[in-house]
């Protein structure tokens, strides 16, 4: 599989999310070559915290295919899951799990710890990471930076307006 092209639709999705001012995360599962489910972050938006990317790409792709095992899919996502999301990818039998960027404060595929390794389980996902780090990377960066900027702007004006009024 061409693990960057597939990536850069999970990326257009990240871009989706962006343009609504939620956290720039995007995912897709792909089944036989073709995208059957599309996702990106709408948490703030449905003020839902299982709307996650992959939350609703899962959902879409089970939708499409008529059945909740998706054994024969790859999910591509942005970001490395969360809890929530490894946890939906092993009960949603997904066996390849393709992401971008690193999670170190969040990550369950590696990097706090490796839900979709985990023996335990009745099912496990290979995972390759890293593909198109550096721009599934910088569109968070880049995002919370902003966000930062916002919110110190909105700061200092809500400081201005106190001093007008005394």
């Amino acid at each position: 599989m061409n693990h960057e092209k597939y990536m850069n639709i999970a990326i257009e999705e990240a871009n989706k999310a962006l343009a609504l001012d939620e956290v720039p995360i995007g995912a897709i599962v792909v089944h036989q070559g073709e995208v059957i489910g599309r996702g990106h972050n709408l948490r703030e938006i449905g003020q839902n915290p299982t709307h996650h990317a992959e939350m609703v790409a899962i959902q879409q792709a089970s939708e499409h295919l008529g059945s909740w095992r998706l054994e024969d899919c790859t999910l591509y996502v942005t970001l490395e899951p969360c809890v929530m999301c490894s946890g939906a990818i092993v009960m949603s039998r997904i066996p390849v799990v393709v992401y971008g960027a690193h999670d170190p404060k969040g990550g369950c595929s590696g990097s706090l710890m490796n839900l979709l390794h985990e023996e335990r389980f009745n099912h496990q996902a290979t995972v390759i990471s890293g593909i198109c780090h550096d721009e599934c990377s910088q569109l968070l960066k880049d995002f919370f930076k902003d966000l930062r900027a916002k919110k110190k702007a909105q700061k200092q004006r809500q400081s201005e307006v106190e001093s007008f009024e005394k």
